[in-house]
C-alpha cells in the first residue's frame, strides 16, 4: 500500500484533488475525443501504480486526463514525466523530499514550460516552513545498501565542481545534473542509516540549490524554482534551518528579479523567522532592504535603512566559520547592495561610491558577480549622466559576462542598451552598442 500512494500517478492525482473515478473517467473522455474507446477501469489504473507501464496511447489519456498536454508524454520515461502537482509546488510534509526532487528533475527533462509557480504558492510554501513542524529525520529503507565511501564521494566531487573558477563552472551543469539525480535515486531506493541519511538530504539540498543557479542565469525560472523548492524540501529534512532559509531567499531573489517585489518581502519575512546564523541573517537583511526599496523606497526609507544597518551588524558578527552557502557573503556585497537600495531611495552619489567600491573588492573566483556589479555601476553612471565611464564599465561587464557564460549579466547589459540611445556621440557608446549587436 505504501508503494503505491507514493506512485506519481497518485501523487498526481490527489494534488488535482481528483477521485480514481475522476481519473478513469477522464481517460475514457481522452480516448473517445479521438473517437475512440478505452477500456480502463480502477483495475487498471491499480496496476498502473504498482508498476506495470502503461502504453504510450494510454499515457497519452493519462495525460489529458491530469490537465496536460499530450505533448507531455516521454513514453519511454513512465512514470518519471508526470508531474506531482498541480501549481509547481510540493507541500512541505514528512516525506515529501524526494517528489521534491522528482518534480525538479520531471521539470529539467522537459525543456517547455506549462505554468508559472506563482507568488502566493511560494509566499505559502515560505510559511508552512516557517510554522512547520521540526525536520523528520531520515530512516532506512528496503533496497540497496549504501556504503559512506560511494556518499563521501559524491560530496567531495561536488565541492571539487563548485569550487571551479567562474570561467569553468558553464561546463558543469550535466554533470551536476546526474549527481543531483543520483542523490534521488539513493533517497527513494537505498537503505542508510539515519546519519547518512541525513549527509544525502545535505547535499541534495546544496546540489539542488547550485542546480537552481544554473537554470535561473539562463533564464529558465520555472525549472530554477523547482530546484530551489526541492533543496527546501531536502534542507527542511536535514533540520537544517539556515540553508533552509537561504533557499527561500534565492526563491525571494528570483522574485525581485522579475519585478514580483510583493512576494519577495513575503517570502524573506518568512525566512528572517528561523535563520540564525549572522552570515545567512546578513544575506536575508540585505535581499529585504533591496526589494523593499525596489518596491516603493520612499515609503519604505525607514524600514530599508533598518535593514541595511542589520545586515552591517550580522556580517560583524558572522566570522570566519560560515555555512558552505553563504560563506561568499562579504563586505563587497554588503558595499554593493546597500548602494543599490540607496540608488531606489534617491541618494545616488553617495550609492555610486558603494558600489564602485564593492566592485573593486572582489576576488576573481566572483567573476560572475563582478559582472552582475559592473552593470549595476554603468547603471549608476546613467543615473548621475555620465555616459563615458558608464560605457565603460558596460562594455567590460558585456565582454567579461560573454566570456564566462553568464547570459543573465548580459541581459543586465542589455536592459541598458535604450538608456545609452541619447548619448551616442559620447566615447565608447557607439562601440558598445556594436558590440551589443554582434
Amino acid at each position: 500500500m505504501e508503494e503505491t500512494t507514493r506512485h506519481p500517478l497518485v501523487v498526481a492525482r490527489l494534488a488535482r484533488g481528483m477521485t480514481m473515478e475522476d481519473l478513469v473517467s477522464g481517460i475514457r473522455a481522452a480516448a473517445t475525443r479521438r473517437g475512440l474507446r478505452s477500456g480502463t477501469d480502477e483495475a487498471r489504473v491499480r496496476k498502473w501504480q504498482r508498476g506495470v507501464e502503461p502504453n504510450e496511447e494510454s499515457q497519452i489519456y493519462i495525460a489529458e486526463a491530469l490537465g496536460w498536454p499530450a505533448d507531455i508524454v516521454r513514453a519511454d520515461d513512465w512514470p518519471n514525466w508526470v508531474p506531482l502537482t498541480a501549481d509547481g509546488v510540493v507541500p512541505l510534509g514528512p516525506a515529501s523530499f524526494v517528489p521534491a526532487l522528482r518534480e525538479a528533475l520531471r521539470s529539467a527533462m522537459d525543456r517547455r514550460t506549462f505554468f508559472t509557480i506563482s507568488g502566493a504558492a511560494l509566499s505559502a510554501l515560505a510559511s508552512d516552513w516557517a510554522l512547520g513542524p521540526a525536520a523528520v529525520l531520515a530512516q532506512a529503507r528496503d533496497g540497496k545498501p549504501i556504503g559512506e565511501d560511494f556518499v563521501a564521494y559524491l560530496e567531495s566531487s561536488t565541492r571539487h565542481l563548485a569550487s571551479l573558477p567562474t570561467e569553468q563552472r558553464q561546463h558543469t551543469a550535466m554533470l551536476l545534473d546526474a549527481h543531483l539525480s543520483t542523490v534521488t535515486e539513493l533517497l527513494e531506493h537505498g537503505r542508510y542509516a539515519p546519519a547518512l541519511g541525513l549527509r544525502l538530504h545535505t547535499l541534495a539540498a546544496s546540489l539542488s540549490q547550485t542546480v537552481a543557479w544554473h537554470r535561473f542565469d539562463l533564464g529558465r525560472h520555472t525549472h530554477a524554482s523547482q530546484n530551489w523548492i526541492a533543496g527546501l524540501h531536502n534542507a527542511h529534512a536535514a533540520g537544517d534551518h539556515d540553508m533552509g532559509a537561504g533557499l527561500l531567499s534565492d526563491l525571494a531573489y528570483q522574485a525581485a528579479w522579475r519585478g514580483d517585489h510583493t512576494t519577495a518581502a513575503s517570502i524573506l519575512h518568512h525566512a528572517l523567522t528561523r535563520a540564525q546564523h549572522p552570515a545567512a541573517r546578513c544575506l536575508l537583511q540585505l535581499r529585504l532592504a533591496r526589494t523593499l526599496a525596489a518596491h516603493d523606497g520612499r515609503n519604505e526609507r525607514r524600514a530599508v535603512l533598518g535593514a541595511l544597518a542589520a545586515a552591517e551588524r550580522h556580517l560583524s558578527d558572522a566570522g570566519g566559520d560560515r555555512p558552505a552557502w553563504c560563506a561568499w557573503v562579504s563586505e563587497a556585497d554588503l558595499a554593493v547592495d546597500t548602494g543599490q537600495a540607496l540608488v531606489d531611495l534617491g541618494d545616488l552619489g553617495r550609492a555610486h561610491r558603494l558600489i564602485t567600491e564593492g566592485e573593486s573588492l572582489l576576488t576573481p573566483a566572483r567573476d560572475k558577480t563582478r559582472g552582475v556589479f559592473l552593470a549595476y555601476r554603468a547603471a549608476t553612471y546613467l543615473d548621475l549622466k555620465e555616459p563615458e565611464p558608464a560605457a565603460a564599465a558596460a562594455t567590460e561587464s558585456l565582454h567579461l559576462a560573454r566570456r564566462i557564460g553568464a547570459p543573465r549579466c548580459v541581459q543586465l547589459v542589455d536592459n541598458l542598451l535604450p538608456r545609452f540611445q541619447r548619448y551616442q556621440d559620447a566615447q565608447g557608446v557607439a562601440e558598445l552598442l556594436q558590440l551589443a549587436a554582434a
